[in-house]
């Protein structure tokens, strides 16, 4: 319509490339120190809530809100950055429009007065040169939620570009193939979690099907390390295992962990009910299938205990049950699964007596007729084992059964004698099923989560 005033709608564009270009090019650092900040204000925020008995226990409630204040200050002050940059920023791109604006505002003002432009013509300019600036506005905004998501970006896909297990992708399962057996052997294994220190040196038994090996030694001896490396949660580097004489890295990761049931020391409960928790074994287990596994782990007595049973919430980590009781579910929740190959790490070493001997009977029913591989360091635990490895600095020193290492009088004895295990490996007087029935349990007012 007028190549002048066309070209003096365009004057604003040179500061308005040069103010985005600035601010592009500058907006990821604040972004970025302003996730930072939420991020370690949250994670505070869980850690005071996760610890709160603790930090209660320990009179620290003024320190901790000092902790807070000082990390939340950290937020604020990036967060201000953030818009004082933006409140500059947003307001002088709108200001050069506007000056674009007057400036054909006045010259066609002028062409109209002289007469070289009609009227009508100089509002229709006017009216064009608004739909060529509200883009422009609306790239303004567009660029400042790019620069947000690039920072919230940058975090999200340093998880997806992690890269997958070795061998997660190998497929689903293995089809066509029969029923792990559970025969392991490790031969020659090595394994470092750094260079330069070796977690296991050169480690080797063998577990036929049905058997139970023990794992005895000092913390840090690499008695966990054994069984992570099993379950293929740490890569090997040296030897190999051999899961019924194949390989384990020639299983899909799908096959061999569903042949792997695990119960730890500290038994982990998602925050929903017992039920589901309890289907984390076996998604498509009946309800016959849940009561009998409950049964075989001694947790009917407490489930019935509670008001809505099986439906019952457990809180976020089980923090509504005791530590028994959170035991014998995770034993009810291997029972479901029934893996060939068994893993107890250290699964009595954190409650009572009665509750142990409970859980003990427990884990005897799920140890029947699969292969048994047990950290332990109560000896009624392990007495019964078919094989004893005594680990030390990632070497196996000595191994047998309970009375053959009793009799070499090495370091399996002077830990049975230093109460490391127990100080003597005398039964414990059998309850009668009856008695076994109305042992006491903590009472829900007497539960104190761990």
């Amino acid at each position: 319509m007028n190549a002048k005033l066309a070209l003096l709608a365009l004057v604003p564009f040179p500061l308005l490339i040069a103010g985005a270009l600035t601010y592009t090019l500058t907006a990821h650092r604040r972004y970025r120190l302003q996730r930072r900040a939420a991020s370690a204000m949250n994670a505070l925020l869980h850690d005071n809530l996760s610890g709160v008995r603790q930090i209660k226990s320990f009179v620290r409630e003024r320190e901790e809100h000092a902790r807070f204040n000082r990390v939340s200050d950290q937020l604020r002050h990036a967060t201000l950055v953030v818009m004082r940059v933006w409140a500059i920023y947003s307001p002088s791109m709108s200001m050069f429009e506007a000056f674009g604006a007057v400036l054909v505002l006045g010259f066609g003002s002028h062409a109209v007065l002289t007469g070289a432009m009609q009227m009508g013509d100089l509002v229709a300019f006017l009216m064009l040169t608004a739909f060529l600036y509200d883009p422009i506005s609306r790239l303004h905004q567009l660029n400042q939620l790019v620069q947000a998501g690039r920072a919230a970006g940058e975090r999200v896909f340093e998880i997806l570009d992690e890269p997958v297990e070795p061998g997660f992708v190998a497929g689903l399962a293995d089809p066509g193939r029969a029923r792990i057996a559970g025969d392991i052997r490790y031969q020659d294994l090595s394994f470092s979690y750094a260079e330069g220190l070796p977690a296991l040196r050169r480690v080797s038994f063998h577990a036929p099907p049905g058997a139970t090996i023990a794992l005895v030694g000092a913390t840090g001896a690499g008695k966990s390390t054994l069984v992570n490396l099993l379950a293929r949660f740490y890569e090997f580097s040296a030897g190999e295992i051999y899961v019924d004489g194949r390989p384990i890295r020639e299983y899909a990761l799908r096959s061999l962990r569903e042949a792997i049931g695990v119960v730890t020391q500290e038994s982990f409960l998602f925050n929903g009910s017992i039920r589901e928790n309890l289907l984390m074994g076996k998604p498509s287990a009946s309800n016959t299938e849940l009561w009998s596994a409950v049964d075989a782990a001694n947790a009917r007595a407490f489930i019935e205990r509670l008001p809505t049973g099986l439906e019952s919430i457990v809180g976020e980590r089980g923090v509504k049950l005791s530590v028994g009781e959170k035991q014998r579910l995770s034993i009810a929740r291997a029972l479901l699964k029934d893996p060939p190959i068994l893993i107890l790490d250290e699964a009595t070493a954190s409650v009572d007596t009665a509750t142990e001997r409970l859980i003990q009977e427990a884990l005897e029913r799920l140890m029947f007729h699969r292969t048994s591989i047990v950290i332990a360091h109560r000896l009624s635990t392990i007495v019964h084992a078919d094989q004893i490895l005594v680990l030390d600095h990632g070497r196996i020193i000595e191994r047998g059964t309970h009375d053959e290492l009793l009799g070499f009088g090495g370091k399996y004895a002077r830990l049975c004698q230093q109460s490391f295990l127990e100080a003597s490996a005398q039964p414990e007087p059998e309850t009668p099923a009856e008695e076994v029935a109305t042992l006491p349990i903590s009472a829900p007012d007497e539960q104190l989560p761990v």
